[in-house]
C-alpha cells in the first residue's frame, strides 16, 4: 500500500481543520464580547427562568435509553442476517438463535425488574 493512496484523506483532513479554524476565528472576531447577566441567562419563552437550568434526571430515564439502543442494535444485526439467511445454512440459524435467546433473556430480566414500567 503506497502512501499516495492516503493523499485524498489527508487533503480532506487538512481542509476540515483549516475551515474549522477559520470559522472559529470569524465567530470570535464578530461575536459579542460583553456578556451581561441578562444575556447569559437561560431563555424560557420570554419568561423568567424558574429553578436551575440543569436538573437531575432519574436513572430510569437512562435505563430506558440504554434499552432502546440495545434493542435497536438488535434490529441492525437481524436485517443483514435475513438477507443472506439461505447462504448461511443451519450454522447461521443456530448462531442467530443463540443471539436471539440471549437478548430474550435480557428482555425478560428487565421486564421482571420493572425497567419497562413508566411511572
Amino acid at each position: 500500500m503506497a502512501i499516495e493512496q492516503f493523499a485524498p484523506i489527508a487533503a480532506l483532513l487538512i481542509i476540515a481543520v483549516i475551515l474549522t479554524l477559520i470559522i472559529l476565528n470569524i465567530s470570535w472576531v464578530f461575536g459579542p464580547h460583553m456578556p451581561t447577566t441578562r444575556k447569559t441567562a437561560p431563555y424560557e419563552s420570554g419568561m423568567k427562568p424558574i429553578g436551575p437550568a440543569v436538573r437531575r434526571l432519574p436513572v430510569k430515564f437512562y435505563l430506558i435509553g440504554v434499552l432502546f439502543i440495545l434493542f435497536d442494535i438488535e434490529v441492525i444485526f437481524f436485517l443483514p442476517w435475513a438477507v443472506i439467511f439461505r447462504d448461511l445454512g443451519f450454522y447461521g440459524l443456530l448462531v442467530m438463535g443463540v443471539f436471539f435467546f440471549v437478548l430474550t433473556i435480557g428482555l425478560v430480566y428487565e421486564w421482571k425488574k420493572g425497567a419497562l414500567e413508566w411511572e
